[in-house]
């Protein structure tokens, strides 16, 4: 019964697969976002102001960081929890590809939206003249949520780490 039990268990990350493929839909979403964005500011280019064609980029970037974010929560939460993938002998196999641990992608989500917040937040205060000042400090202070949040993360991961290398 035992057996059976676990083995039943370890069957179910398998349940997990279907959520990396749903992911991969929403990168497919987020590139159509990004692209629908380029073909409409493409040909008001020269009718923009600098600032605003700066905001027009920061958003690409922003969902480009988002795409990266959902990329890497992508495969290493396959590798981690589902199975392994074997890329043996193609060349474009990603560097990071096997080597993050769900401590280490945990850290990295964390800093992914730091900087998705981050470049929010210069679009915000690109704009500040039409932002409410409580808004502005409302801004801040959830970036400043994320941030101290990552680092918080961060160290308790290298505790973590310190108490297992004292432990071997």
């Amino acid at each position: 019964m035992e057996k059976f039990v676990e083995s039943l268990f370890y069957a179910s990350r398998w349940l997990l697969a279907p959520i990396y493929i749903g992911l991969s839909l929403a990168l497919i979403l987020l590139g159509l976002k990004f692209f629908q964005e380029v073909v409409h500011v493409f040909p008001l280019v020269f009718a923009k102001s600098e600032a605003d064609l700066v905001l027009v980029v920061l958003s690409l970037i922003d969902l480009a960081l988002v795409g990266g974010l959902i990329v890497m929560v992508m495969f290493s939460g396959y590798e981690n929890f589902i199975s392994a993938i074997d890329l043996s002998g193609k060349p474009e196999k990603l560097a990071w590809l096997g080597k993050l641990d769900s401590g280490s992608l945990k850290q990295k989500v964390a800093a992914s939206i730091v900087a998705i917040s981050s470049i929010h937040l210069l679009k915000v205060f690109m704009n500040a003249q039409k932002v409410d000042n409580d808004k502005l400090m409302w801004y801040v202070i959830i970036h400043l949520t994320f941030v101290l949040s990552a680092i918080g993360m961060a160290f308790v991961d290298k505790m973590n780490a310190k108490h297992h290398l004292a432990n071997e």
